[in-house]
Parts: structure tokens; sequence; C-alpha cells
């Protein structure tokens, strides 16, 4: 996924400015593909450039509205229809796994350990951002937020699975 993707996305859903995308941006999808202001920005400008948004209106001190146009939409489908365009799966964090048999096994498990707390941070985290966003509210496919907490869902099963894991190897170690 590309912040390109990511911008497209969120002026799908209506106007906005730069600002306006930022922190919408910072209370979503940042959970996903993080992104500086400065990136954002700059996606923004790009995208313009490519004909994918317009600007809109222009308000004091410069501020932008931007706007989805119907081939910045037609770029959004694509993509999401698309997952076998998808660059090959990365993770440095089971490449470090792959060579910890490099190091000493304490300074090993103590990197496993260190993986699941990590992973159990995580999940505070996004649990209390899941709490906020739903007030103990039950969503449904047809709520607008349905697939941004679905998202979200995601991280939490997957950190609960990455922490259950790296102390299981930890353990494994220890034996």
């Amino acid at each position: 996924m590309s912040l390109r993707i990511a911008a497209l996305g969120l002026l799908a859903e209506g106007p906005a400015s730069g600002y306006d995308l930022l922190k919408h941006f910072e209370k979503s999808m940042a959970n996903v593909w993080p992104a500086t202001q400065s990136q954002l920005y700059s996606e923004l400008n790009k995208l313009a450039a490519g004909g994918l948004i317009e600007v809109i209106a222009v308000g004091p001190r410069g501020r932008k509205e931007y706007q989805i146009t119907a081939d910045g939409r037609a770029e959004l489908v694509r993509w999401v229809t698309s997952p076998q365009d998808d660059p090959p799966f990365r993770s440095a964090a089971l490449l470090r796994v792959f060579l910890l048999g490099l190091i000493p096994t304490g300074e090993a498990r103590s990197h496993l350990h260190h993986m699941a707390e990590h992973s159990e941070a995580e999940i505070r985290r996004l649990s209390e951002l899941r709490d906020s966003l739903t007030c103990g509210r039950v969503f449904d496919s047809s709520d607008e937020d349905f697939f941004g907490l679905a998202a979200l869902e995601y991280g939490l099963r997957l950190n609960a699975m990455q922490a259950q894991w790296a102390r299981s190897v930890a353990d494994q170690l220890e034996a």
C-alpha cells in the first residue's frame, strides 16, 4: 500500500483540506500506514499534478481543499481490487528472528521477550483506540466505520498471535 492510496481513500469519503486529511489520517489509517505531515502534503501535490485529485477551494493563508476526481476514484478502485499487484511480503522483524542464531541464546531470548512485550503494548494501545471509537457500541456491516474497525480488529489479533508466538519460541529456547 502507499500513501497515495491512503490519501485517495480518505478523499473518496469527501472533500478535505490537507490539515483535515492529516487529522483524519492520524486517527485512522496511520495505524496501518504511518506518514508525516510533509509526506502527506507532498503526496497531495503529486496526486493533484497527476489529475487524481483537484483543488476545489483556496481559503485563508492558502489553505487548499481537495476532492478526488473520476480518474482518482478509478485508480483507487483498481488498487483495491488488484491485490496481485502488491509487492512481496517483507518483514524486518522476521529477518531478525531468522538471524537470531548468530547471537548468544540469552540475547536471542531477550529479543523474543521484547517482541512479545511490544506486541502486548500495541494490543493495549489498539484496545484503547477501539474503545474510544466504539464507546461500547456494536457495529455491523452497514456502519461507515465497519471496515476501519475490522482493520483494527486484525491488528489486535495479529499482535496477540505475535506475542504468543514470541513467548512460545523464547520458552523453547529455555527448554
